[in-house]
């Protein structure tokens, strides 16, 4: 299916927060019990640290513990599901990513709806992949690797972590806004698509930044550029995608959702407690150290972000014919 590419650029959101059941008595003593933070993936990975670190602020700061559970599987569908069918009192909570957006399409017979069924607290951080390459390939440019691609077209293999991941559809968002025709070659995990981008097995991967930043600087990987709105402070010499493809933005995110009907008043406070501790010095620096950039926003900022990716995805995904086995 094709899309003008104006049109594409163009895209407007319009999502409204999801309504709250006003319950003035159970916010005003938010939290009295510990509150449960469920994630989506297994512990270890980016995300998973970047959910215990603040939920080790936000436990300091309201005076409960903030308790994560992993949930991995299916792409992160079941943690969101978990989260969908919990009683909306403020005491489960979903580390929502950009998983949550590109699945919205990318499933087709899921038992929620995730901008109907998850309301938006708070926006965390946002995380950039880096296009990067074989040093063993010619082109040292973006500009120089689109008139490469098209020279070779079919021919050029780009690793992700999976079908329908972050990495993946950044790729098919690459091959829509060049024209170029990259052959995606899909690895069980980020990890395995750089390994074989260093064995020279594939010519190029959108990987996570943290995954790839000691080999770029170590000279085994060539970043050609991040995939954010701007530069990434880890690799500050490195350009934007958007530089020479205008518009071109693919991130990786992370943020807080609760269930639909949560009270208003437990969303403003957690939405400002997470703000506070995007400001924290000491938060952002380790949020640096990881790859990531604060992204702090209120509750119907963000959940106008989740509609405009969602959107986005979803026009990447119908392009590239993306489809789940």
């Amino acid at each position: 299916m094709k899309f003008p590419r104006r049109k594409f650029l163009l895209l407007a959101a319009g999502a409204a927060v999801a309504p709250a059941l006003p319950r003035p008595a159970a916010a005003l003593d938010y939290p009295t019990r510990p509150v449960k933070l469920v994630i989506g993936f297994a512990a270890g990975g980016p995300a998973d640290i970047v959910a215990r670190l603040l939920g080790q602020r936000l436990s300091e700061r309201l005076g409960q513990p903030f308790v994560i559970e992993n949930r991995p599987g299916a792409g992160t569908t079941i943690a969101t599901e978990t989260v969908v069918r919990a009683a909306p009192d403020g005491y489960t909570l979903l580390w929502t990513t950009s998983a949550d957006e590109i699945n919205a399409t990318l499933y087709k017979n899921l038992n929620f709806n995730f901008r109907r069924d998850i309301a938006p607290i708070a926006s965390i951080d946002l995380l950039p992949l880096v296009m990067e390459v074989n040093p063993s390939l010619a082109p040292k440019t973006v500009p120089e690797f689109i008139a490469y691609a098209k020279a070779n077209p079919g021919k050029v293999n780009f690793a992700s972590g999976g079908v329908g991941s972050s990495q993946h559809v950044a790729g098919e968002l690459f091959n829509f806004m060049t024209g170029v025709d990259l052959v995606h070659v899909p690895y069980r995990g980020a990890a395995l698509a750089v390994t074989d981008l260093l064995a020279g097995q594939v010519q190029v991967t959108f990987s996570p930044l943290p995954l790839s930043v000691g080999y770029i600087r170590a000279g085994k990987l060539r970043a050609l550029a991040v995939t954010s709105a701007t530069r990434s402070p880890a690799l500050p010499d490195v350009p934007t995608v958007g530089e020479f493809v205008p518009g071109y933005q693919a991130v990786a995110t992370d943020g807080l959702g609760a269930p639909v009907n949560t009270p208003a008043e437990i969303i403003v406070t957690l939405n400002n407690e997470v703000n506070a501790a995007l400001a924290d010095p000491i938060i952002k620096a380790r949020l640096e150290d990881l790859g990531g950039v604060p992204m702090p926003m209120s509750s119907a900022a963000f959940g106008k972000f989740i509609a405009a990716e969602t959107e986005k995805w979803a026009n990447v995904i119908k392009f590239a014919n993306i489809k789940v086995e």
